[in-house]
């Protein structure tokens, strides 16, 4: 008789992962997820108080992880101090925010800042830990933390659209370009999460009622739901999965 194939690990003993806006919300969700697997977690945000919480958190539970004080909207310091990092085998870009507005009303100001951070930002970080990885010959997985929004339209998120759409863009083209350097580039695209970030939108009923017309699964998303497809792109298990988007949307895009 043949022998049974076996399911491969999600473990991630021995590997370093970096995520970015690790102190709250998916960010904070994922570094837990990647640290249980046994990940070195290297956590990144810009306010280093709740980013230590965060980390005195995950060390009293036993695992591995450290912070790193880090704004990736100023690209030339996120660049060096990644340079100053040993090599991330896991990137999780969680960092991202969201000015949203009619489009007829939207301001240069909040443009540039929402894509400093969500486009630019993203591409200049995905590059920096890749440079890491070729220069060292190890294989990664790096992970943007992309939005349904990023294949839909959305009310009052022209501006957000846009800069997630850029994401998926330049994850499907650096997928391609390092695919023979074992290092594969995706995206995770979530619906409406309960976070700090979506504090606004929740509290807006018709906004709510939208939403829930809109998922077919019938509830919204908390970031437990994202932890599950964190690890699985992170590892192994994914191994033959690059230049794609995982949709966790609950049927959002489904039409």
């Amino acid at each position: 008789m043949d022998a049974l194939p076996q399911t491969p690990s999600f473990k991630l003993d021995g590997q370093r992962a970096l995520v970015t806006g690790a102190s709250s919300g998916i960010g904070q969700a994922c570094a837990v997820a990647l640290a249980e697997a046994g990940a070195h977690v290297v956590l990144a945000a810009r306010g280093i108080d709740r980013l230590n919480h965060t980390v005195t958190a995950i060390r009293e539970r036993g695992f591995s992880c450290e912070a790193l004080q880090l704004d990736i909207a100023e690209v030339e310091a996120t660049q060096a101090a990644i340079e100053q990092q040993p090599p991330f085998n896991v990137l999780v870009n969680s960092a991202g925010l969201a000015i949203h507005s009619p489009a007829l009303d939207t301001q240069i100001a909040d443009f540039d800042t929402v894509m400093n951070i969500n486009l630019r930002g993203a591409y200049f970080l995905t590059t920096a830990v890749a440079k890491g990885l070729k220069a060292s010959g190890k294989r990664g997985s790096l992970i943007n933390i992309s939005s349904q929004m990023a294949h839909v339209g959305g009310i009052d998120r022209a501006v957000y659209c846009a800069s997630k759409f850029a994401v998926e863009g330049f994850t499907k083209a650096m997928a391609i370009e390092w695919g023979a350097h074992g290092i594969r580039v995706n995206t995770i695209c979530p619906t409406f999460i309960r976070t700090p970030l979506t504090e606004q939108t929740f509290d807006q009923p018709e906004r709510v009622e939208w939403i829930k017309e809109k998922i077919k699964l019938g509830r919204t998303g908390v970031v437990e739901d994202i932890m599950g497809s964190v690890l699985y792109l992170a590892s192994d298990a994914s191994s033959l999965v690059t230049g794609t988007a995982l949709m966790v949307d609950g049927g959002w895009t489904a039409d």
